[in-house]
């Protein structure tokens, strides 16, 4: 999955477009993108949406210690079975633990937005969940940092922990600028290289940039493609190293890479 798109719950007249726009995910987004006085009634208009829907659909819940959270949770409860919820504000084991007591069976994504979450990425990410991720602009401000550079250790420290939690390259958080194509591309780019796969987006035209940039160029393609072939020949991929025609030193632990990099190549 490269690309998730949101959608602000109070605005259902926009949510068969946004599952039409190409993303692999749709969020529906009850938190930050609803005024209060509108929380009500987009938890209604979201549920009666997502009755029944065929399109992969993630729903951004309030967070458990808000007023709204638990109702939330309570009328998606009524869906049943198969609902993947996006958890904000997680900062422990035990706030995942408190949904999947509400929502047995529930595919969450736990958002980290606290120094304090961050520091216990690993933990989350073993709690049951599906996915972990950031949410830069209330971590941005609470370690007090401007720009990228102060979000690079977090975001790497993210990336480790779900690795190491077993489930995989998460996705970058959104990039807020949606008439910054070069911007986007650039930040994917870079969060490409600290191990990101994919990337949540805000508005649609962001998607192909989004997309463009987490998938591997030709050249990347044939040279795993080339590593993979060469391994399997020559009967290394249990042990050994191999050296290909350019120079290349191949052991085992390069494999997962490649792999990976063909796994995208359908895009």
């Amino acid at each position: 999955m490269l690309t998730a798109l949101y959608v602000p719950a109070d605005r259902p007249e926009r949510f068969a477009k946004a599952a039409g726009a190409g993303a692999d995910l749709v969020i529906v987004d009850l938190e930050d993108a609803v005024p209060v006085a509108a929380k009500a009634s987009a938890r209604v208009d979201a549920a009666e949406w997502l009755d029944g829907q065929q399109t992969a659909v993630e729903v951004r819940v309030n967070s458990l210690d808000s007023p709204w959270g638990h109702d939330d949770l309570r009328a998606l409860a009524e869906l049943g079975a198969g609902l993947r919820i996006r958890l904000p504000k997680v900062e422990s084991a035990d706030d995942v633990r408190r949904v999947l007591d509400l929502l047995p069976g529930a595919r969450i994504t736990a958002l980290l937005e606290s120094p304090l979450a961050v520091e216990r990425a690993f933990e989350i990410a073993c709690s049951g969940v599906a996915a972990i991720g950031l949410g830069e602009s209330d971590l941005a401000g609470l370690l007090g940092v401007d720009g990228p550079e102060g979000l690079a250790w977090s975001r790497g420290r993210l990336v480790s922990a779900s690795r190491a939690a077993g489930l995989g390259a998460p996705m970058m958080s959104v990039y807020p600028h949606v008439n910054d194509s070069d911007g986007l591309r650039d930040s994917c780019l870079a969060g490409r290289a600290l191990g990101f796969s994919g990337r949540a987006a805000i508005h649609p035209a962001q998607l192909p940039v989004i997309v463009q940039a987490f998938t591997p160029t030709q050249e990347e393609l044939a040279k795993a493609m080339e590593l993979l072939d060469a391994v399997a020949q020559a009967g290394t991929a249990d042990g050994g190293v191999l050296v290909l025609p350019d120079g290349r030193m191949v052991d085992p632990a390069m494999l997962n890479r490649a792999r990976e990099l063909v796994a995208l190549a359908p895009r």
